[in-house]
């Protein structure tokens, strides 16, 4: 059974906020997809014999340039904000605390 603390720590892997009026609410909803999820251990899966297995393949495709170089590269790059160089600038969005 989930508790209000394993929901605070799930919401702020996901960066959420969650209030204290929604935790109850997601404490609950988040024991029902556990629930509904675990009914996949009650299933019985038949193996099937290597006979019945589909042959494996490989599709390859032409090994062919299908657009001229750096056609789609300098559009992007001159709608970027920022630029170090040759290097596009983004902000940093994982934090290591």
């Amino acid at each position: 059974m989930a508790t209000t603390e394993d929901v605070k720590k799930l919401a702020a892997l996901a960066r959420i906020e969650i209030s204290d009026d929604e935790l109850a609410k997601f404490t609950s909803e988040f024991d029902a997809i556990l629930a509904y999820v675990g009914q996949l251990e009650s299933l019985e899966i038949q193996s099937a014999s290597a006979a019945e297995k589909p042959a494996l393949r490989n599709v390859m495709r032409e090994d062919s340039e299908p657009y001229a170089p750096r056609t789609f590269t300098e559009k992007l790059v001159e709608q970027f904000p920022a630029h170090e160089g040759d290097a596009l600038v983004v902000k940093q969005i994982i934090a290591h605390d």
